[in-house]
């Protein structure tokens, strides 16, 4: 029974989970930094106050704290839902944190990353406009602290927002790359899915074609005969009918069959498998009744087929002897299958004139070239010099190691 591949990690964790994940780990990296090392000089990310306590804060940088980490909450809570309020109160979230309890001169790398994180995963899954709207919030966010620091005299940690606004353009590609990537494999499986219906649908035409094009020739010409001597030799007329009779049922049968394995996959219908190679003795007896006597050759050592090759191997006996009795003008034909290593030989040969039979005519022939070709067979069908048709047709089999 098919199973489900567990879903990766990326995909079990929800989006609003990873951006906490972030906010947590930036938020911590960022009051980390404010020690100062055994054998550091400097304070990282450009000039700090040397006043800032990250563990013994005061009691208005708590409560900056805590808005930033609610902000914070609300955002994840509304991340896959309304991904500009979200993108929004992570922008603010960011801001707090820099004019709270961190008092730095610019927006670090770390303090974005949520925003960042929110940002890919909005543009892989929301609209294109939707994704652009939460970059350009992202980006106002940024330029707009940058711009009021500016306006208002103080210093701006330039290079450091540079890299800030890498991180958003980055994180918006990614996400927007990723979209584009499920999109283009949504649509290649959608194609694969019609190529799949338009093939089964071929095939079901070509089944129908091979079983109801025979049986309804075998029955016409026996409806002829019962009509032409149903005064005069009452019991050939009663042997007709009971011909027709006997096709009709296994036309029906097999029309039960296919309907039955077309709703149910793993069942070919009553019990009953496909045809084969097995049924040509059949086949053999229905046409005899209708005039024709076919002469089998069995040639190399019999083996079980796939059911595909064994299927269509006995299609192409049987569309090819319905051709003979519906075209040929002939009471005889022959056919000879060839057990070969590595292949499956089917050849039907008759002495008949009739015509009509050649390239493009009908679905008969092209409905075996097809079912050869599906099998990476070979195909040949036409008339022979000396008179009458000749269809071959090899269908390779694999052999077990």
């Amino acid at each position: 029974m098919p199973t489900t591949p567990p879903a990766t990690l990326l995909h079990r964790v929800t989006p609003g989970a990873w951006t906490a994940l972030a906010w947590c780990l930036s938020t911590l990296y960022s009051f980390v930094v404010q020690i100062r090392w055994p054998g550091e000089q400097l304070q990282p990310w450009g000039e700090k106050s040397h006043r800032i306590e990250p563990f013994a804060m005061s009691f208005g940088e708590q409560a900056m704290l805590l808005l930033a980490a609610a902000l914070t909450v609300g955002a994840c809570l509304l991340l896959t839902r309304q991904a500009l309020v979200s993108t929004t109160l992570l922008v603010l979230g960011a801001l707090v944190l820099t004019n709270g309890p961190l008092h730095t001169t610019s927006i670090a790398p770390q303090q974005y990353l949520p925003v960042c994180v929110a940002l890919c995963f909005a543009a892989a899954t929301e609209a294109r406009r939707t994704s652009l709207c939460c970059a350009g919030l992202a980006l106002a966010g940024l330029l707009g602290y940058v711009g009021t620091r500016l306006a208002l005299g103080f210093r701006v940690g330039t290079s450091i927002e540079a890299v800030v606004l890498m991180m958003v353009v980055v994180a918006w590609v990614v996400g927007s790359s990723r979209r584009q990537e499920r999109e283009h494999t949504e649509q290649m499986r959608s194609r694969v899915a019609e190529q799949a219906v338009t093939a089964e649908r071929l095939r079901i035409a070509r089944e129908l074609h091979d079983m109801v094009a025979h049986s309804i020739g075998v029955v016409a010409i026996q409806a002829g005969a019962a009509r032409r001597v149903i005064e005069t030799q009452p019991e050939g007329a009663r042997r007709a009918l009971g011909v027709i009779e006997e096709t009709s049922r296994e036309t029906l049968a097999g029309l039960r069959r296919m309907l039955g394995a077309l709703h149910d996959a793993e069942s070919v219908g009553a019990g009953r498998p496909l045809a084969g190679l097995g049924d040509v003795d059949r086949l053999v007896e229905n046409v005899r009744d209708a005039g024709l006597r076919v002469d089998v050759e069995w040639r190399g050592e019999r083996r079980p087929l796939p059911p595909e090759v064994d299927l269509s191997a006995f299609r192409i006996i049987q569309e090819s002897v319905t051709n003979v009795v519906k075209h040929s003008r002939t009471r005889q034909c022959r056919v000879s299958v060839e057990f070969r290593p590595g292949d499956l030989s089917v050849v039907v040969v008759d002495s008949g004139s009739g015509t009509g039979r050649g390239e493009g005519t009908g679905y008969g022939i092209a409905g075996m070239r097809d079912r050869v070709k599906l099998l990476n067979g070979d195909f040949t069908a036409g008339p022979r010099p000396e008179g009458g048709y000749r269809v071959t047709a090899r269908l390779p089999v694999l052999m077990e190691v």
